[in-house]
């Protein structure tokens, strides 16, 4: 049984930390290495407040509404036994805190918890706050009725525990938005001016908005008819911004369902309601959120654009803005007309490079594959016993037994040159067609224009395909002729170029614009309708290079199929037909003769093989690219601007950036103490013992 000492060991162990530096990372250590100062007489190393700010606020970070110096709060938490310097040890502990998952709460706790002694002192809260409060800060009345429920009447005012402590500061922003209200609503009719609403919450959430908010706060009398602003105007603000993460979920939610990637406020409300099971958000609340997202937008319809100037407290003003983009433009003026030609030629060169990489990547990962349906396809007649091969197993593995390993890659060169302006072609055609007729301001295409779009992409690509195929094929096939008939000779590609012409290398032309058409004709529009409502991309979410290979092999397994019978005439014309096999004239002949002969099986030879070969190559050739453009970007190009709002950055990338950073979660406890006082810290206190010195007109006096 645990004795009275060792629980209060206990306590006090889980309330201040030990001495003994356990599980500080390497580069924990560094930074207090570099910080650190060096005492002449002991040798020791420690950190005074300026170090310690150093060292916990990296001059490099974004402090938004929080002024750098107000981390030197801390410093009275790092410093246990109140020297005025931080050791290793005490940094170490401080640390250690800063892992908890309830750091933010306990360091504000330690921080009121002067005489360290596990609990707070209703003379030692108040006392810091009169010590570090603005002047000319809206008042607050410590003897109201929810002070006394929390620390009792003055009569009998008791000390809170860390529990009580944090469930107190859950609710003190409220409490003192309501007491401001109160003061400034002179003729006690329930209204305030706008501007004293901004004075409210300047004071009392400034650290959490965005300079859009700060700047447009006066205009949240427009949700109403009047122009003054009601105390439930205020509280519903309130709560909007103190559910800030959940409507940033709720949005996200409700965007990612939407075909253009806005939502109304009808669409909000309905995703909440979805979404959450208590915590409804009433209408004026949604009212508020809209107003505000809206004042550059006034269509009603709103994207996450809008929304992060709401929900990103690091959201800079419009000026800056303004400004940065003025400089551009100068910049872009600058530059003459031949400058921005030859960029945008460069550009676009650049990308057909990686396109073409890509694209032989693609090619090059499925050939052997391409190679097999191929002399699937080309094997005539009715009888099996006349075949060379049984299935696609069979050929794969006598290609190799026959004409080794190379053999699967015969005509491997021109497919890799060729598949180059091919893909180039296919892409730009079909994103040229849905650009025309894409809705510019909802970002919608009709099926119909998908469709058209991917025809015409398709059939753009014959005037690169059939040469390339022609060639290739004959060179597949030439390794079986070799073996089937001694002493022929095996040409080169160059050589087949030269004997068939111009007019020859378009032989079968027709079967090609009847399978590439009607390809790109389904693989275009499946491709992105599975990337947009499988997947949810949207303006908002860029897919990964995993589902956009995923979506390109899905969307190629139909396509590949379907058009088989299609591509099994290509190659029976394009093929050099051998002695005593059928020869064809053209398209008509070719299909009633395979049905004459073979039946309508015979359209579907290599269908397997083909749908192993088209699905994934797309998806290489993406994910291929995707790889390219990230390791190989265009010099001198900005990356694309991303919205960043808050809790969501987190959920869609897995990644947890730097929440877990000694950075980020000391800026989150340094959130909860502002909600006491956005002035919290900002006077530098000189030394430690004037920080502890509580103002004398309180101590040992009635409040």
């Amino acid at each position: 049984m645990s004795t009275p000492a060792t629980v209060k060991e206990a306590v006090k162990e889980s309330l201040f930390g030990t001495d003994e530096p356990t599980n500080l990372s390497a580069s924990h250590r560094a930074t207090f290495t570099s910080n650190a100062k060096e005492d002449e007489e002991t040798g020791e190393l420690s950190m005074g407040p300026d170090e310690f700010i150093n060292a916990i606020a990296p001059a490099d970070e974004d402090y938004s509404k929080i002024d750098r110096n107000q981390y030197g709060i801390l410093f009275h938490v790092a410093d246990r036994t109140k020297t005025g310097k931080v050791t290793f040890g005490d940094w170490a502990a401080f640390m250690n805190l800063l892992v908890k998952s309830d750091a933010e709460y306990e360091i504000a706790f330690r921080l009121f918890d002067v005489d360290r002694t596990g609990s707070v002192k209703y003379e030692d809260f108040r006392g810091l706050y009169e010590q570090n409060k603005g002047e000319g800060t809206i008042p607050f009345n410590w003897d109201c009725d929810w002070a006394k429920l929390y620390i009792g009447d003055k009569s009998r005012r008791h000390t809170l525990t860390y529990p009580e402590f944090s469930q107190m500061l859950r609710g003190l922003q409220g409490e003192r938005i309501r007491q401001a209200f109160q003061y400034l609503d002179k003729d006690k009719d329930g209204y305030i001016e706008p501007d004293e609403f901004a004075r409210i919450i300047e004071e009392t959430a400034k650290h959490k908005l965005s300079d859009h908010l700060l700047e447009n706060l006066t205009t949240l009398c427009n949700i109403s008819t009047g122009s003054k602003i009601s105390y439930a105007n205020v509280r519903a603000f309130q709560n909007m911004i103190k559910e800030m993460d959940l409507v940033e979920l709720i949005i996200r939610k409700a965007i990612s369902k939407s075909s253009d990637g806005k939502i109304t406020r009808n669409e909000f409300l309905n995703e909440a309601a979805k979404i959450t099971r208590f915590s409804l958000f009433t209408p004026m609340e949604a009212d508020i959120l809209f107003h505000f997202a809206s004042l550059d937008e006034p269509s009603g319809r709103l994207g996450l654009t809008d929304f992060s100037k709401v929900l990103n407290p690091l959201w800079t003003n419009r000026g800056v803005a303004a400004e940065d983009s003025q400089s551009h433009h100068a910049l872009d003026v600058t530059k003459t007309a031949t400058q921005k030609g030859l960029l945008k030629v460069a550009e676009s060169a650049y990308g057909f490079m990686l396109g073409s990489m890509a694209g032989a990547f693609g090619a090059f990962m499925v050939y052997p594959i391409d190679l097999v349906k191929t002399r699937l396809q080309n094997q005539r007649g009715a009888d099996p016993g006349q075949r060379l091969y049984k299935n696609s197993i069979d050929c794969f593995r006598k290609v190799i037994q026959n004409e080794g390993f190379r053999g699967l890659y015969s005509g491997v060169l021109p497919q890799l040159v060729g598949v180059a302006p091919e893909k180039a072609i296919k892409l730009t055609v079909n994103d040229l067609v849905r650009g025309t007729f894409t809705d510019k301001e909802t970002g919608h295409i009709q099926t119909r224009y998908e469709i058209l779009a991917g025809g015409t992409a398709g059939m753009c690509q014959v005037v690169f395909t059939n040469p390339l195929e022609i060639v290739k094929i004959r060179l597949q096939v030439q390794g079986e002729v070799a073996k089937s008939a001694e002493g022929a000779k095996k040409r080169s590609a160059m050589w087949i170029v030269k004997n068939l012409g111009l007019a020859g290398l378009y032989k079968g032309a027709s079967a090609c614009l009847l399978r590439d058409v009607p390809f790109s004709m389904i693989y275009f529009p499946t491709y992105s309708h599975l990337k947009k409502d499988m997947f949810g991309e949207s303006p908002t979410k860029k897919l990964g290079v995993l589902q956009l290979l995923t979506a390109g092999a899905i969307a190629g397994m139909p396509a590949a199929y379907l058009t088989t019978p299609c591509d099994v005439i290509k190659t029976r014309l394009q093929v050099e037909a051998r002695k005593g096999e059928s020869s064809y004239t053209g398209v008509r002949h070719a299909a009633t003769t395979i049905m004459k002969e073979e039946g309508f099986k015979a359209f579907f030879k290599g269908g397997p093989a083909r749908i192993m070969r088209s699905s994934p190559q797309f998806g290489f050739t993406l994910a291929a690219y995707e790889v390219l453009q990230s390791v190989l970007p265009f010099p001198g190009k900005q990356k694309s601007e991303q919205v960043h709002t808050g809790v969501a950055d987190v959920v869609d990338t897995i990644k947890e950036k730097d929440v877990a950073s000694p950075h980020a979660r000391s800026r989150n406890a340094l959130k909860i103490i502002l909600d006491i006082d956005e002035n919290f810290g900002r006077i530098k206190v000189p030394d430690q013992k004037s920080w502890n010195a509580l103002p004398k007109l309180l101590v040992g006096s009635k409040p």
